[in-house]
Parts: C-alpha cells; structure tokens; sequence
C-alpha cells in the first residue's frame, strides 16, 4: 500500500524550496512556507474545537470514517487548498461540497456526511446558516471573506481572524498518516451524491500520480521541477482538487485565474500568459470551445504551456485541432475516470480513438467474474485495481457492490461499459447508467453524442431515452444551440456514422446550458428538455 501522506510530503517539499512560489491567485503571490504556515494555523484551529481522529483509520470498515468532517462549501481560492491540506494536517477528512446546492439538497448532503466543520464564503452565509441549525451536533462554522461584504454571524468564526490567533508551528502530538482518510463526494449525476472514502496514500498513489513512494525521493524530485498548473475547473470536483493536489504533490506551484465563480475563457488565457503556466486541465467541449474562440481571437503567449489533461467529458476532434493551433508546445492527453477509479484510460492526439489502459485497468466479463482476453468480442467492464478508494461512507451495500474481488485482487467496477482490443487498447463505450435499450437493441448515448457534437452548427448535443409504445424506448436528443441544424439534415449525417437504430427519432433544441458546473453532461437538464417537446 503507498505510503506517503499530503500533510508530510507537503511539509517536506516547503522545507526544501520554501521560498519558491507555491499558490497565487490575483494579487496574493504565497510562497510554500506561507502556505504550510497558513495551512497549520488552520491545523490548531480545529485542534482546539476538539476535532481530529477518533480511531485507528487502518482498523475502520471500508465504508466507514473514524475522522470528524469538514465541508468546504467554497469557490475556487487559496482558502480552498489550505482547508484541505489544514483538515489533513489535524487528522481532520475534508469533502468537498456543490456550492450550488440549496437547501433540500445541502442538508441531504450533510445528513450523509456528518460535518463536525463547515468551511464556507461569506456569500454563501444564508444557506449555511439554516442547514446548520438543522445538524446535532452543531458544527463548527468559519467563514471566509469575498466581496459580498457579509460580515460573520455571531459566533462563527472569521477564517482570517481565527488562523492570525492560532500559533504557526506543527501540531504537537498528531501524526498524519497514509491510511487517514480523503472524502470526495462524487456529482450525483445517476443518483444521490455519495462519498468516496480514499486512503491519502491511495489517493497520491493514483489520482495524484505521484510515481516515487520515497519521501526523500519525491522530494528531490520536486525541488527540480518548474511546473505552474492552472486551475480553471472548480474544485468542488476530483478534476480540479486533483490537478491542483496532483501539482503540489509534484512541487508545482498552483495558479487560479482572475474569475472563479465560472468559466472566463478570456481571463483564464490571459492568467495563463501571464503567469506562464505549464499544465492545465480541460473539461471536455464545456472548457475547450469557449478557449479555442478566445484563442482565435485573443493575442496570448502561450509557449509555455505543455500539457493539458482533459477529462469527465469529450472534446471534438475538430475543437482540439483549433485549440492546439494556439498553443504551439502543447498537447492534450484525454483521461477517463471517475471519482471511484482515478483514471483508468488514457489517449493523445486528435480522433475517437480508442484508449491505452492505465496500470492496474482490465475489463471484466458480464458477470464480473473474469477478466476478458483480448481481442474477445463481448462488451465488459471497465474495472481498475492497485491504487483505488475503499468503499462508500455509511454504505455497506453499495461498497460491495462497487468493490468487488475477482480473481484475487480487489477491484473497482464503476459503471463504464468497453471492449478489450486484440491489441490490448480499450475501446470504452459509455455508462451503463445512459444505455438506452431500444427495440432490442443497446444504444451507448455517449456514441451518438459525439456524432451530433462533431456537426457543423451543434454546440453540445445529449442523447436519452424516453418511454415508447412502440420501442419500450426510444432515442432522442437535445441540441445547443437552439439554432441547431434542422431534423433532416442532422438525420443525413447521423445515417451516414451510425446504425439506423441509433439515430435520434427526436430533435430538440434549446439555449440552455447542458452542462453541469464540472463540465459534466446535465442528463436532468435534457430530461426536462424532453418532457416540454411534445412531438
């Protein structure tokens, strides 16, 4: 089992190049000694409330927590990173939370997760404050400034106060270590949000991609890195907390744009230019149109950036060809994953090509009792051992159904149905949970997707089904623009990539946005959609 914690190898890294850059947003330039200062001020602050660890997490069930929980109900900051790396530092497991939740939906949230903490930004006062009241015990709420000008409530905490009172050395006596737990509550996109409980160790082994499982060799290693990651997608999801602890853990520093409260392709470019960043995730079309129309019609020097790693959605072929054009020393890496799994596949280059397995991936038969050969024709399951979570928090069953063993090793099968190539790449086909069975037949919406995004004059495109007499179900999709192409024509083109059977029987279209903040597709939003187009 990987054996490197975030607070310890955090603290190693700030040791060996404490002066160098480590977080900057806007006008606040933070060097690594500024955060580890910062982030163990935060530590004492909920020492001192009494939170921490209340078990040994090695001796823990797979879906349970002996840690008490902080929310971090937050926009993208630095406040964000050091309420991570501070919870760790006291043995304390963040979460991350949608700030666009409300009510209903929070309280559900926290009804699952328990937060002993809740670390939130002033704008988001009001929500808290009534979910709060409704939590036994009543957890410890500190608030972080913004320009919404809300002063604290009383008794709740201002982070800025609270952290200038607490004392900056190390914690006496709490000792992080690998097995504590990290908590990333996945969308919700099928079903109920759920938390996934990741070992810290587990988590650096394998989101993170840390490849030294050394202290002192990771730590050489950063210390001769130059690496500079921008973070545009929110960290409220694994792609944004990943990429910028991923950073970290590499000795990157970790850079956000100008606007965090969404997507600013103009601001995010100009950021990039300006703090000669190396590395930046994408989210799919929802990220990599806007940027290529803000690079065609910008004048930013991107030559220093080298990678960007796309993720939880596709990009089209032909919006990853006028993005690059731009970026003459860059190139795209698409990943798929998901909060239970880390990345599973990956690929480079233009085209729907299929994907290389990433260490540890197989894909399993229907049954999920062997591994598939390749070049075996069935359709499986995409499954990946070695570094992966341990189980849903309080949910035994799920946990096993998710987790399984077959053939001696310990498993994560999250729902992505592919087929293993005779040449041992994989050809991934969709989730189950947005299969739709038509007439006998099993439609992936995620290959009809990429036909309808690929057409001149579609902007996004989402595939569902909906109840038929005549086909049990049927295939229909939802276009943006709502000055999408007409019936026909899109009818043509889809006919001439895809089996009869696969082509939409209906066409909408709308303005609405269909994706989630995360970038991910909004399968409710279409659904809606839908149920308002009465042909």
């Amino acid at each position: 089992m990987a054996q490197l914690d975030l607070a310890t190898l955090h603290e190693a890294i700030a040791a060996a190049v404490p002066d160098r850059e480590c977080l900057i947003w806007r006008d606040r330039r933070m060097t690594w000694r500024e955060v580890t200062e910062r982030t163990r001020r935060l530590a004492h602050v909920l020492h001192s409330h009494g939170l921490g660890v209340h078990g040994d997490p090695a001796a823990a069930r797979p879906w349970e927590s002996p840690h008490d929980h902080m929310a971090l109900y937050l926009h993208n900051g630095p406040e964000y990173l050091e309420g991570l790396l501070g919870a760790h530092k006291a043995r304390v497991a963040a979460f991350n939370v949608n700030y666009r939740y409300v009510d209903d939906e929070l309280a559900q949230l926290f009804r699952d997760s328990r937060p002993r903490a809740v670390l939130y930004h002033a704008r988001f006062a009001d929500v808290i404050g009534r979910v709060a009241r409704l939590l036994d015990p009543a957890p410890l709420l500190i608030q972080v400034a913004d320009d919404s000008g809300h002063e604290p409530p009383p008794g709740v905490l201002d982070y800025e106060t609270a952290l200038a009172e607490a004392p900056e050395e190390p914690l006496d006596g709490v000792h992080p270590c690998p097995d504590d737990l990290h908590i990333l509550y996945t969308g919700g996109t099928t079903g109920l949000p759920k938390g996934v409980l990741w070992r810290i160790g587990d988590l650096i082994a394998g989101p993170l991609a840390l490849r030294e499982d050394d202290l002192g060799a990771a730590v050489r290693a950063a210390a001769e890195a130059d690496g500079r990651v921008l973070i545009g997608p929110p960290l409220m999801h694994g792609v944004g907390t990943w990429s910028a602890l991923g950073g970290w853990c590499a000795g990157a520093c970790v850079i956000f744009p100008d606007r965090v409260d969404g997507l600013d392709p103009d601001d995010l470019l100009t950021t990039a230019a300006r703090e000669r960043a190396t590395r930046m995730p994408l989210v799919g079309d929802a990220f990599a149109r806007p940027l290529a129309d803000a690079v065609e019609r910008g004048d930013h020097d991107l030559t220093a950036l080298r990678t960007m790693v796309n993720s939880a959605a596709a990009i089209d072929p032909g919006v990853e060809r006028r993005l690059l054009a731009g970026m003459p020393n860059a190139r795209i890496t698409d990943v798929l994953g998901s909060s239970e799994s880390g990345f599973q596949v990956t690929r480079r280059g233009t085209g729907n090509r299929p994907f290389r397995p990433a260490d540890g991936t197989t894909v399993l038969n229907a049954d999920l009792t062997r591994r598939l050969e390749p070049g075996e024709a069935e359709v499986g399951w995409l499954a990946k051992g070695g570094a992966i979570p341990l189980g849903y928090l309080g949910d035994a069953e799920r946990s096993a159904a998710t987790f399984r063993v077959v053939d001696g090793e310990r498993l994560v099968i999250a729902g992505d149905r592919a087929r293993l190539l005779a040449d041992g790449m994989v050809e991934v086909l969709g989730r189950e949970a947005t299969v739709i069975n038509t007439g006998g037949e099993k439609v992936f919406a995620e290959e009809v997707e990429a036909v309808l995004r690929a057409l001149p004059g579609v902007a996004d495109a989402l595939v569902v089904g909906r109840p038929s007499e005549r086909w049990g179900s049927e295939v229909v999709a939802v276009l943006r623009p709502a000055a999408a192409p007409g019936d026909d024509d899109l009818r043509a083109a889809c006919a001439e990539r895809l089996a009869r059977y696969k082509i939409p029987k209906v066409f909408a279209r709308t303005d609405r946005s269909l994706r989630l903040p995360n970038g991910k597709a909004d399968y409710t939003a279409a659904q809606e959609i839908i149920a308002l187009c009465r042909t």
